[in-house]
């Protein structure tokens, strides 16, 4: 049987600047293939407006809203019938909008953090502008893009009622290795993060200018003017989700960047990390605890912590660079693509309306 989901989120028209769309679109692309409705409420701003890339989706209803007072108002019945609201991470007043859409009394109300342990570390500080402490205990499920150890914390530690993995995904229909030779010997997607930066220098600039001959690049928003970009380093602002297959195929390896918080939680793959292994290209990261679980060093992942590691990969042999490719894409097609994350989605929704029946 069908269901009928409405999500909140922070943004499913426009990937400029944050992964929180493509992980969406993936997610709704896979429950539209298994038959389900999806109605997806995104708050109307600026900066995505001006920068929208998927205005009409043809897998979802999209619709925009203006204010708390707006969504709850011209969306209450829906909210309420819905079998399932999901209020997503970031959203815009999400403490406000969690309330309000909490007093509708929708038949189940989840959230879905898509920055989970950057949200754990919001809650340290006391920051409750996207979601309050006391919030988290209200939902009927916790879905979390962060796995392992992390779902014991969020039900032992901030109370929970079920915490659920559910992974970013890929939908390998536009993630997938194309045939074009390679421009970059090693690049980097992603916006310009200060927690993020000193890996990215360690494991791509400090290379770069170690190996003059090869080239680099690195594409996303928002890095600062004073940073040293190498000659040898491309620098692209910004890449919209339908050139992210040719970018990647067009690079020998690629390097995944975790934020702090994500290190030191663990279990948290980004939505980059998923893309870069479905199109093929054999994946550079930074290690954290979990990692191994999705994609085992040597075989489908190659971890590097310096300079000298990233330098001793680049000038490793093709078969080797192939081998990892392949067997990267392997697991991601088998076990994270939209459509098999959107089957946990459902599988825990009718688990969870079968407890409160």
């Amino acid at each position: 049987m069908s269901l009928d989901i409405v999500i909140i989120g922070l943004t499913l028209s426009s990937s400029w600047g944050n992964g929180h769309a493509t992980t969406y679109r993936a997610l709704l692309r896979g429950l539209a293939a298994e038959g389900h409705r999806v109605l997806f409420l995104e708050r109307d701003v600026p900066w995505y407006a001006a920068n929208r890339d998927l205005p009409e989706p043809d897998f979802c209803d999209l619709r925009l809203y203006g204010s708390v007072s707006d969504l709850t108002g011209r969306w209450a019945a829906r909210l309420r019938s819905a079998d399932a609201v999901i209020i997503g991470s970031y959203v815009p007043e999400g403490r406000e909008v969690i309330d309000a859409v909490a007093a509708l009394g929708p038949r189940l109300l989840c959230f879905y953090d898509i920055d989970t342990p950057v949200t754990m570390d919001l809650l340290d500080r006391r920051e409750e502008e996207f979601l309050a402490a006391r919030q988290v205990p209200r939902f009927d499920i916790y879905f979390s893009f962060s796995g392992g150890e992390v779902l014991r914390h969020l039900e032992e530690s901030r109370g929970a009622r079920e915490a659920c993995a559910l992974y970013c995904s890929v939908d390998p229909e536009y993630y997938r290795p194309l045939p074009v030779e390679p421009q970059w010997d090693l690049g980097y997607l992603g916006t310009y993060s200060p927690d993020r930066q000193p890996t990215l220098e360690a494991l791509l600039i400090e290379p770069a200018r170690r190996l003059p001959g090869r080239r680099f690049v690195v594409a996303g928003p928002s890095y600062p003017d004073g940073i040293d970009w190498p000659a040898n380093v491309e620098r692209i602002e910004h890449l919209a989700p339908g050139a992210h297959a040719a970018f990647y195929s067009s690079q020998r390896y690629t390097l995944n960047v975790t934020r702090a918080a994500m290190r030191r939680m663990g279990w948290s793959p980004s939505v980059r990390l998923f893309e870069a292994a479905a199109c093929g290209v054999p994946v550079i990261s930074d290690e954290w605890r979990g990692l191994d679980d999705l994609l085992p060093d040597g075989e489908a992942i190659l971890i590097a912590s310096t300079p000298e590691d990233v330098v001793r990969i680049l000038e490793a042999g093709e078969g080797i660079r192939q081998s990892i490719g392949r067997a990267a894409r392997a697991r991601v097609l088998k076990g994270h693509t939209g459509q098999a994350r959107a089957l946990e989605l459902v599988e825990a929704l009718r688990r969870q309306t079968v407890r409160a029946a």
